[in-house]
C-alpha cells in the first residue's frame, strides 16, 4: 500500500542531508491527477460517518483541515489498494461508537 500512496504523493517524505534529519513533510511530487482524485474522494467521503469520525479524530490531534484530509485520502488509498489486491468490492464497515 505504501508504494501506491508514494506514487500518488500521499506518503510523508523525510528530508535528510548528512546527519541532519528534518522530520516528515507532505511531498510536493507524485502523480498530481491521482492525488487530486484521492483528495476529492476524501472530501466527498466526509458525509460517511466512519470517514467523518476519522477526520474529526485527526482534527482533535491538532491537524489542520487540509492535513486531516490528506490523512483521510491516504486511508482511502490503502483501502483501494487492499480492494485491488484481494479482488473484492468495497464493503463499508458500520461506525463504532467511541467510548469516552
Amino acid at each position: 500500500p505504501g508504494h501506491l500512496a508514494a506514487y500518488a504523493g500521499l506518503a510523508p517524505v523525510t528530508r535528510r542531508s548528512g546527519s541532519s534529519i528534518r522530520g516528515e513533510h507532505p511531498p510536493r511530487g507524485g502523480n498530481k491527477n491521482l492525488k487530486r482524485a484521492f483528495f476529492l474522494a476524501a472530501f466527498a467521503s466526509l458525509a460517511d460517518p466512519v470517514s467523518r469520525a476519522y477526520y474529526d479524530r485527526k482534527r482533535a490531534e491538532g491537524k489542520r483541515h487540509n492535513a486531516a484530509l490528506i490523512c483521510l485520502a491516504r486511508r482511502r488509498c490503502d483501502v483501494l489498494y487492499a480492494m485491488l489486491r484481494d479482488k473484492i468490492p468495497y464493503q463499508p464497515r458500520p461506525a463504532t461508537p467511541i467510548a469516552a
